[in-house]
């Protein structure tokens, strides 16, 4: 990809999502998605392998689709109250067709289908891209037309999401595609909460991506895109794997690791919300994610020599840790400490 295309791609995914955060009309909110989707498929598709034309033609007529979605419930809505303001939304059926849109560009369950796809098509950065930077629009959408949602379904969505992210990333042997169902996940904690508490949910967004940027930038480090590989690469960097280790187990929520921190908050919000059953559903089925984040920290660190793999290890691989990915790391695994700074804030 020539540096011209770059800036012009990056420049749009940066308008993009400035659009939809800064808009109060429903054609602003609209175009801004459109306009990230439209500069996502050059990063998508840029190596011409077949697999990756494949996920970018996916992406585009999944986004295509939800963004028609969005239009047509936003046409609905200005139909029946003359409304065009994100915060009027207060036609039922334009609530509904909006949540199932909003549903199939953050990709919860059902509408889960195309995102592990993908994410396996795509390379590491452009990955990470697709699960973090891509899922910010969406989510603001949402969180700007909480009150007008129905509680019922978003539950719904909530718990479908925990259960099939943690069910189906049991038996993957790609971390891309471990890391989309994980995305899945941690996207139905936060449409699980999102109504009752948006600052909580905006918070559980910011640390989501915070580690998942994190595991991003450590595989893309380390050069491993599936578990096999995973076993070597603490031959090339042992601190390095040392964190991914610990990032992984701050993904799954284990305490006194950061992940821990939008968990405990979620369960808390619930409980108070008088939703206890949702909040013990949420919290056993956490433990589907667990095992295999377990088995990624495992494959990581805790694999010694001699072992099963035909992959060529490489030793003294001298090249020095990014200072973005110290700190990441860093943030993503020390953060609960602060947590009644970030209450008080919040």
């Amino acid at each position: 990809m020539s540096p011209h295309t770059k800036l012009l791609t990056s420049l749009s995914l940066t308008l993009g999502t400035t659009i939809t955060i800064s808009s109060t009309h429903w054609l602003m909110a609209w175009a801004g998605p459109e306009l990230n989707t439209l500069a996502i498929i050059p990063y998508t598709s840029k190596s011409h392998h077949p697999r990756s034309i494949e996920a970018a033609i996916k992406y585009f007529l999944v986004q295509a689709t939800a963004s028609t979605l969005l239009l047509f419930s936003s046409m609905t809505n200005a139909w029946a109250t003359g409304q065009w303001d994100i915060t009027q939304l207060t036609h039922p059926t334009s609530s509904l067709l909006l949540t199932v849109a909003i549903a199939m560009k953050l990709g919860l369950v059902p509408f889960h289908f195309w995102f592990p796809e993908v994410m396996q098509g795509s390379p590491l950065i452009t990955a990470m891209l697709l699960s973090t930077m891509m899922k910010f629009p969406p989510t603001i959408l949402l969180l700007m037309t909480s009150h007008s949602l129905n509680p019922t379904l978003l539950t719904i969505l909530a718990v479908a999401s925990v259960t099939i992210g943690g069910w189906m990333g049991l038996n993957q042997t790609q971390l891309r595609k471990i890391l989309a169902f994980s995305s899945i996940a941690h996207l139905g904690w936060l449409a699980a909460v999102i109504i009752y508490s948006p600052k909580l949910a905006l918070l559980i967004f910011y640390l989501y991506t915070l580690m998942t940027i994190t595991v991003f930038l450590t595989l893309n480090s380390t050069k491993a895109l599936k578990l096999p590989t995973l076993m070597t690469s603490w031959t090339k960097n042992l601190s390095l794997n040392a964190i991914l280790m610990l990032t992984l187990l701050s993904l799954a929520g284990l305490p006194p690791l950061t992940g821990f921190l939008p968990k405990w908050l979620t369960i808390q919000e619930l409980t108070k919300q008088e939703m206890a059953a949702t909040a013990t559903a949420l919290a056993i089925l956490s433990l589907l994610g667990l095992f295999f984040y377990l088995r990624l920290a495992y494959y990581s660190t805790i694999t010694l020599p001699p072992n099963s793999t035909n992959h060529m290890k490489h030793w003294h691989f001298t090249k020095p840790t990014n200072t973005t990915t110290a700190i990441l790391a860093t943030l993503s695994m020390l953060t609960l400490p602060l947590s009644p700074l970030i209450l008080a804030i919040t």
